[in-house]
């Protein structure tokens, strides 16, 4: 199984960079996990979009999700997607419409983006095609087997974890305040994927998100095999990032960096 970085900011991208996003490939399967701001235009530089299967999101904040408004308008209004020849597209008789696979009330949210950004509301909808899920279910793509479990943050997340052709594991957090959910859900895992967006704990109020070295302390406690810190900004000194983790994980540590390639 081998998993790409296409984004690995927070909220805010880094510059040049994008939110949120991984390719996952395994015999022949692709699957992108999460798909924020920009994550579309990096995708298309490893991978054709119409030869994604699915799109797997984490949770609802724009950072993972806006970018399946341009990833809905290829699949949509792009030439090869029509159904007459167009220059050197021949015509398609049904449209490429990948699956996708959100957290329950995901339509809703979906049409309000759409909405919001001056589309039809059901754009996302029309061009995906869409499945919900909860904390506890799990999928089948193709040789991948994928499941979900719930994590603490400010809207209703899941952390997911990716099962291989060759038995090779990877977990990502998403996004989430420090919890026990992650640490047996990730127990043993071959690759944990880690947010560490604060250089400090929030000021007040309820916690959404870690540190750099609480990402490796709960590593460290989920006994995971190596460890890689995501949805770091570029304004946070990546040495200081590392060796924070790594002072509490005891492990190989990385900072995820776009084009970043893990194989397990």
């Amino acid at each position: 199984m081998r998993i790409t970085v296409l984004g690995k900011s927070p909220a805010w991208q880094d510059a040049g960079g994008a939110c949120s996003g991984y390719l996952i490939e395994d015999a022949g399967t692709c699957v992108l996990l999460d798909c924020g701001n920009g994550v579309f235009g990096k995708l298309r530089q490893h991978r054709d979009y119409v030869a994604v299967d699915a799109v797997v999101i984490s949770h609802l904040h724009a950072d993972h999700i806006f970018d399946l408004v341009p990833f809905a308008s290829a699949l949509t209004y792009a030439p090869r997607q029509q159904p007459v020849p167009v220059d050197r597209w021949p015509g398609v008789a049904e449209p490429v419409r990948p699956r996708l696979y959100a957290p329950h009330g995901s339509p809703e949210a979906f049409a309000l983006m759409c909405q919001g950004g001056g589309m039809f509301p059901n754009h996302v909808e029309r061009a995906f095609d869409i499945h919900e899920y909860g904390p506890g279910d799990a999928v089948t793509l193709g040789p991948l087997s994928v499941s979900f479990a719930a994590v603490p943050h400010y809207l209703p997340t899941c952390a997911i974890d990716v099962r291989g052709s060759g038995g090779g594991r990877f977990t990502f957090g998403a996004d989430s305040a420090p919890n026990d959910e992650i640490v047996g859900f990730a127990r043993g895992t071959d690759l944990l994927i880690l947010e560490a967006t604060l250089p400090r704990p929030e000021r007040s109020g309820i916690r959404g998100h870690l540190t750099p070295r609480e990402a490796g302390e709960h590593a460290a406690r989920a006994g995971a095999r190596r460890l890689v810190l995501t949805h770091v900004s570029d304004e946070l000194d990546a040495l200081w990032a590392v060796d924070e983790a790594r002072a509490a994980f005891g492990g190989d540590v990385q900072l995820a960096a776009e084009g970043a390639v893990y194989t397990v």
